[in-house]
């Protein structure tokens, strides 16, 4: 694999580390985490950082009924089994796995020879699979907000540069882009969103409600 070269901005590193992001955002950090050893230093960083926080903190003292009452519940209760982690399978990383149920994509057609599989979509934003043709292009947008997209296999490129294997795009509101899946194998990509995105040429806007893009 080529060298990660596009990484998570460190802000949304520590939203991560501090359980702030909305999933859809948290699935495609966890994704690139997993295959980029620079971007699990990081974070370790902020997660050790957060804990130095907590054990600064002043306590305030507990009444010993309430003390006692709280151990008795604890030491009633059962214990909770981590579920298991899911395992890379193929192209895709454990969390996209795991986001998976263990099981194959689903693929939706979406024209051109471009299909989908959503993995999670409500009132935070949405967080899908992507499957680009070589020399495809995603039609000319910008964005409602934020945008991540992680390159799980294949590369692409845009008016930014190329993203390759683990390379993650990160899109808002000021850019305006068409990307192109480059030669070779198809290009799919883990992509979160918070808003909508704004297509430029009307039959993508037509479509857009349609395949909730």
């Amino acid at each position: 694999m080529t060298p990660i070269t596009h990484h998570i901005p460190d802000p949304l590193l520590a939203a991560y580390a501090a359980g702030s992001l909305p999933r859809p955002f948290a699935l495609v950090i966890a994704a690139h985490v997993s295959m980029c050893e620079d971007c699990r230093a990081s974070l370790s960083a902020h997660e050790h950082i957060g804990g130095a926080v907590l054990e600064d903190m002043t306590t305030a003292p507990v009444e010993a009924d309430v003390k006692a009452a709280l151990m008795a519940m604890l030491d009633m209760a059962e214990p909770i089994e981590e579920p298991p982690v899911a395992k890379r399978s193929g192209v895709y990383p454990g969390p996209v796995m795991e986001a998976l149920k263990g099981r194959a994509p689903k693929w939706k057609k979406l024209g051109m020879g471009v299909k989908q599989c959503i993995l999670d979509a409500g009132e935070a934003g949405s967080v899908r699979l992507l499957h680009i043709p070589p020399g495809q292009a995603v039609p000319d947008h910008t964005h409602g907000g934020l945008e991540l997209t992680l390159v799980l296999q294949g590369s692409f490129s845009d008016e930014t540069g190329h993203f390759g294997v683990g390379d993650v795009e990160v899109a808002d509101q000021e850019l305006e882009h068409t990307p192109v899946a480059d030669e070779g194998a198809a290009c799919i990509c883990l992509a979160a969103t918070d808003a909508p995105l704004k297509f430029r040429a009307f039959v993508p806007r037509l479509l857009q409600p349609i395949f909730r893009i």
